[in-house]
């Protein structure tokens, strides 16, 4: 089962966050298409890398936190995300050579979209674990080796 997992989350976060990006990049920040797809080829390894540990996190978030109604499980997949995914972007950006100003503004910008975003991909994440005949939420603890 760890492998189904760890292909699940990944293919949750890939899809959800390539199409997204490409939104972004495109429409919002106004990057040219080779620009863009330069972009997504950057962030796909990132992407593999931290798919199934953020999965990991969610869950533990979830199982900690939430009380389990809609409104609980909107606000902390959108803490989860934003908790565990800015802190990449920054340091991302900052290895890129971001600074100052344009740190916190990147940091800033990043947290917005996150949590914007973290019910949306949570419940995504949810449904590719579903389609993987895995639970939606993980069905497990941070620290165990069963999915």
């Amino acid at each position: 089962m760890t492998g189904r997992a760890f292909i699940a989350d990944t293919v949750a976060l890939v899809t959800f966050f390539t199409a997204t990006g490409i939104v972004n990049e495109r429409f919002v920040v106004g990057m040219d298409w080779d620009e863009v797809a330069a972009s997504r080829m950057i962030g796909a390894p990132l992407m593999v890398l931290t798919a199934r540990p953020y999965g990991l996190w969610r869950d533990a978030v979830l199982a900690r936190c939430s009380d389990g109604t809609a409104l609980s499980d909107a606000v902390w997949d959108s803490v989860a995300l934003l908790s565990f995914q800015v802190p990449i972007y920054v340091a991302i950006i900052a290895t890129g050579g971001a600074r100052g100003a344009e740190l916190a503004i990147g940091a800033a910008g990043a947290a917005l979209i996150m949590l914007a975003l973290g019910r949306p991909y949570g419940l995504w994440l949810g449904q590719v674990r579903h389609w993987f005949g895995l639970p939606r939420d993980g069905g497990m603890t941070p620290m165990s080796s069963g999915a």
